[in-house]
């Protein structure tokens, strides 16, 4: 059993589990704005030094803090937001999986702040 299509806000009719086209090209813009206003890796202090601060951070903590699986990510449990004080406190950082640091984390950091002081 399929399931209707669905109208997007822009009129268009789009099959049911898919993004209509002017969405996608919305999303690509607003990531393209973001993206060009954003330093670099470098300049955010993700440098050789942090390379190998990280593999020996998973060396010690090779679990997903979230599911268990193997950890490739080490996450800063609060954002640094370029304290480099706090970047480098590894109190503050967590080893994480792709998937969960993709999904889980970003969607925490994304969610309203009045949600979160709840």
């Amino acid at each position: 059993m399929t399931r209707p299509p669905h109208a997007c806000t822009c009129g268009r009719m789009v099959p049911h589990g898919t993004r209509c086209p002017c969405k996608i090209t919305a999303t690509r813009d607003r990531q393209r704005r973001h993206d060009a206003n954003r330093p670099s890796a470098r300049e955010r202090g993700y440098t050789g030094a942090w390379e190998e601060a990280r593999r020996a951070f998973l060396a010690l903590h090779p679990a997903c803090a979230f599911c268990g699986y193997t950890a490739t990510v080490v996450d800063h449990i609060t954002p640094h937001r370029g304290d480099m004080a706090l970047f480098w406190d590894n109190a503050n950082w967590q080893p994480l999986c792709k998937p969960c640091h993709d999904r889980r984390k970003q969607r925490s950091e994304a969610a309203p702040r009045s949600l979160l002081a709840r």
